[in-house]
């Protein structure tokens, strides 16, 4: 592991100190986790992007883009 120096306003490192005792962790683990969910969340929207985009180049051969597949059906 690597030490670093962060700067956090006061409210928020009184929120993260709260945040850390309830959780039972340390104020390192409890930043290392919300990084480590902020970057996947990242990911998971990179990948959301690509495969929308992917599907939007493809069509349906009918002009629509995927519409007909992305739709709830009807009740």
């Amino acid at each position: 592991m690597e030490t670093i120096q962060v700067v956090l306003d006061a409210s928020l490192l009184k929120a993260a100190d709260k945040m850390a005792r309830r959780s039972k962790l340390n104020r390192s683990a409890l930043i290392r986790d919300a990084l480590r969910a902020h970057l996947a969340a990242h990911a998971r929207r990179d990948r959301e992007a690509a495969d929308r985009a992917g599907y939007e180049r493809q069509g349906d051969g009918d002009g629509v883009v995927w519409n007909a597949v992305a739709a709830w059906p009807a009740e």
